[in-house]
């Protein structure tokens, strides 16, 4: 413990770890005596074992122990108010945006004043600001305070329906050439996909395409693995528009994202991934986009029964579509040749859902005469008649 305090059911706990358990529990209660706590229970520090732990680190500091400091005072709302002042002005700004980054970082109860204090809409404003001026001094550290501290969804709401610049400022971010390109950027991508989140139809369906251009460059560009699934989940939120589709393949989304799945990513940036061509194939410019890549059909087949249900539903929906709308000779060809017909012929005796091997099932029968001659598939195919 480096800073022990007593709850009031009178069982002491180390600081950091008692208001850590209190804000993310659901059903918040003491974790010895299972009384129940509120979220803002009092915690009244204990000295005595702090003092005594003091004193066992300073006779064992001989063996590498290093003697706990004294906590500092536990932060307020008034002095979160007290250093956002400090940033209206210039000399103060970047120290006093030092300071809140490593508030922010300390714990989740610096956290939660932060945001009783209205800090998230401070550190949007100033994002914003920073765009209108063209100035990056000061942008790494808000993107990681509100990447610390999160910005509550009814703020994200009332924000969009007041300065809708937000989203021309961080696509701004995303596509300048600042020091820690990777954190900035990822940082970035993670305000917008919270912000994109909670956004109205009214946000989505106002995106420019200079909007998709900047994250077709953020996918090529590469940046850490959240800030991609970040970026990945904000193009899979607009999809839901037939316009953003269509600004997205002529971004050059698809061939990136083909790219991005042929790097062999994580389980989670596939799903993504996988749910974003799927929507993307639903329109003719889309499935001509993804065929004109090498690649595709392999390596969506590729991905079936080898990551997840998830991926294996939206890897035979994107080879369901491009069969049933663009099924030409050479696809049909390209469908057995990357092993693609063979991966659909195992879905049916996997233990999967139905309507997947339905799914597959209906792929198959369409185009049975065609990959008959497939010696792998004969047997499955001849047994769909």
């Amino acid at each position: 413990m480096t800073d022990p305090v007593t709850a009031i059911t009178g069982i002491t706990y180390d600081r950091e770890s008692i208001e850590q358990w209190l804000s993310t529990s659901e059903n918040t209660a003491c974790p010895v005596t299972k009384q129940p706590l509120q979220k803002d229970s009092d915690l009244t520090p204990n000295h005595t074992l702090r003092r005594l732990i003091q004193a066992w680190c300073t006779e064992n500091a001989s063996h590498g122990v290093d003697r706990i400091p004294t906590p500092k005072p536990r932060l307020d709302k008034a002095s979160v108010l007290k250093l956002m002042k400090n940033l209206s002005r210039h000399e103060l700004q970047i120290k006093t945006l030092s300071q809140l980054e490593s508030l922010a970082a300390e714990n989740e109860r610096n956290r939660k004043c932060m945001v009783e204090a209205g800090l998230p809409r401070a550190m949007l404003l100033l994002i914003v600001a920073c765009f209108k001026k063209g100035q990056v001094s000061g942008i790494q550290e808000a993107l990681s305070i509100l990447c610390f501290i999160k910005i509550p969804r009814s703020e994200s709401r009332v924000f969009f329906s007041e300065n809708y610049k937000i989203i021309e400022s961080l696509t701004w971010v995303l596509g300048c050439r600042v020091e820690s390109f990777a954190t900035v950027k990822s940082h970035a991508a993670s305000v917008l996909k919270m912000l994109v989140q909670e956004a109205g139809s009214g946000v989505l369906e106002r995106l420019k395409p200079e909007f998709f251009v900047t994250i077709a460059g953020v996918l090529r560009e590469g940046i850490t693995h959240q800030g991609i699934n970040a970026a990945l989940q904000v193009l899979l939120d607009a999809c839901s528009w037939g316009r953003n589709r269509k600004m997205m393949v002529e971004s050059g989304v698809v061939f990136e994202l083909i790219e991005l799945e042929l790097g062999s990513p994580e389980r989670r940036t596939t799903e993504l991934n996988l749910g974003v061509l799927s929507q993307l194939c639903c329109c003719a410019e889309g499935r001509d986009q993804f065929l004109s890549h090498g690649g595709s059909i392999a390596v969506v087949a590729k991905r079936i029964l080898r990551v997840s249900p998830a991926v294996d539903d939206r890897a035979t929906q994107i080879l369901s579509l491009i069969c049933k709308f663009s099924g030409t000779s050479r696809v049909i060809q390209e469908m057995v040749d990357f092993k693609a017909v063979p991966k659909l012929c195992m879905l049916l005796q996997a233990d999967c859902a139905p309507f997947l091997k339905d799914k597959a099932r209906e792929i198959l029968k369409s185009f049975s005469d065609e990959w008959k001659n497939s010696p792998c598939s004969f047997s499955f195919l001849s047994s769909l008649e």
